[in-house]
């Protein structure tokens, strides 16, 4: 009953659209109709806002963060029951009650999740290997399925625990649902590299 509860505490922190609720309280304005119409923050900088953005993109992570980090270090749960609580509020962003099972694309709820727990250290990886998959592809949904990837790598490195692993695939899953349109569109170079590359 007591991992139900957490299971069901993490969904319910994932679920919350902050974003919507930034865009329409603060914004006077429904993020999605801007960009690719997603329940995120990117959508939040696109309706005219970086300061409400950042404070969208803070929230999303917090509300990943706190759930499994009161489970962690609070509770001291661990093994497969904390990754199962790792990866509620993933699947709550991804499919929010709030917003009819639809949801965002759970990029900084997986960084909070992360940091729940590891504190700083995935979450750092994770960041730095995105970040140069974006700079380098143009298509944004390839990117972050390479630097979800990719994270395997330093998981096997620091030999993480085979439960660790299983939030690892278990997040890749619902993130790659969620970029399954992205997926399908072409992808290329970003026009530096490809000039870069002809200068050398």
């Amino acid at each position: 009953m007591s991992l139900l509860l957490w299971i069901a505490f993490a969904f319910f922190c994932g679920s919350l659209p902050f974003s919507v609720w930034v865009g329409k309280f603060a914004l006077r304005t429904d993020i999605r109709q801007f960009g690719d119409a997603n329940p995120g923050a990117a959508n939040v900088f696109r309706a005219g806002s970086k300061g409400w953005g950042a404070l969208a993109i803070v929230l999303d992570i917090l509300k990943g963060a706190v759930p499994v980090g009161l489970a962690n270090y609070g509770a001291h749960i661990t093994g497969w029951s904390l990754a199962i609580i790792a990866l509620a509020p993933i699947a709550g962003h991804a499919f929010s009650p709030f917003l009819h099972f639809k949801g965002g694309k759970a990029i900084a709820v997986s960084l909070g999740i992360w940091c729940g727990l590891t504190l700083y250290q995935v979450p750092l990886v994770l960041g730095l290997i995105l970040g140069i998959y974006i700079v380098l592809f143009t298509n944004n949904g390839l990117s972050t399925m390479l630097g979800f990837a990719s994270l395997m790598i330093y998981l096997l490195i620091i030999a993480a625990p085979l439960w660790m692993l299983g939030v690892w695939l278990g997040n890749l899953i619902i993130v790659t649902w969620k970029h399954r349109a992205d997926l399908t569109q072409p992808t290329t170079l970003r026009p530096w590299v490809k000039r870069l590359s002809h200068i050398t």
